[in-house]
């Protein structure tokens, strides 16, 4: 029972399809496998357009598997891939190698060589090698009215709100506490400078946000600045640094998932100290009001 697809955000639509695998793959007692790629083939085909993606490989993996999909296969995707025959592509990985008895796919899905093959081409492949083929009709896709372009343009945006209702939870952004210079805490707002492991990974528009993290199985709410600091530093590096509320603990070297849940506003340079403290007390007003207001 195989599903095909790279799946970056696992959205709603994705999440649908994987429902519609799993549903599938109990009433007729056969393992569910998702078969995605990685690197992400535009990262391949088209290198100098620096694709961003909604998720690293590996919180795809964690999301996909915490839809209920028993099995991931990551498969490489290469210049050498690319050039695979659909049908090559078809016996070779979902028939040898997964054993696939029925594929679910969207009504849209191409594949092989130039992505030359369509829904009607793996038909025939189907009765070729018998397995058979679940489609996921244009009517269902419509009707979900999610892309993995949508959820990445409102990222872009900023709009923290249209991207969580897309993916059905807040965006998040993993990486490690790392010592940053510290200016914060002479300001009355220590923060903890998060650092990503991939420089693929998309990050929001720069900005001020209400995010929220775990941290030793604490919910901690807090506010995130993305941006470059520009009224306490002028080297134009970007960083993503988080003031937790009513938070104190040493967070250095730790793994934190930063969640988004909206945005206060455009980063400002401001002209003095003393009113780059008086927004930063208003955001922290904001974030109480909006964070007592969730329940």
């Amino acid at each position: 029972m195989v599903t095909i697809g790279t799946f970056d955000g696992v959205h709603k639509g994705h999440r649908h399809i994987l429902k519609r695998v799993t549903d599938i793959a109990t009433s007729r007692n056969l393992a569910s496998v998702v078969l995605t790629f990685f690197p992400h083939p535009r990262m391949v085909l088209q290198p100098d357009h620096e694709l961003k993606l909604i998720n690293t490989i590996e919180e795809r993996t964690a999301l996909i598997e915490q839809n209920g999909i028993e099995n991931l296969v990551i498969h490489p995707f290469s210049m050498e891939f690319s050039r695979t025959t659909a049908h090559d592509y078809v016996k070779t990985i979902l028939v040898d190698q997964l054993k696939a008895k029925v594929v679910v796919i969207g009504y849209d899905h191409r594949f092989g060589r130039n992505r030359s093959a369509s829904i009607a081409q793996l038909n025939e492949y189907a009765t070729e090698f018998d397995f058979k083929v679940i489609e996921i009709s244009k009517e269902e896709v419509e009707e979900v009215a999610v892309s993995s372009t949508k959820v990445r343009e409102a990222l872009t945006l900023g709009n923290m709100l249209t991207a969580a209702k897309y993916l059905e939870q807040p965006y998040f952004l993993t990486g490690d506490v790392v010592s940053g210079k510290k200016i914060g805490r002479t300001l009355g707002y220590p923060t903890a400078n998060l650092q990503l492991k991939s420089s693929y990974k998309l990050i929001p528009k720069d900005g001020v946000y209400i995010t929220s993290t775990t941290i030793d199985g604490k919910l901690v709410y807090g506010i995130t600045n993305i941006g470059t600091n520009p009224t306490v530093d002028d080297t134009g590096k970007q960083t993503i640094e988080t003031y937790f509320l009513d938070f104190s603990d040493d967070l250095y070297d730790k793994q934190l998932a930063i969640h988004f849940h909206k945005r206060l506003r455009d980063e400002k340079k401001f002209d003095t100290i003393e009113q780059l403290i008086q927004a930063m007390d208003t955001d922290t007003t904001n974030a109480r009001k909006y964070v007592s207001n969730m329940g």
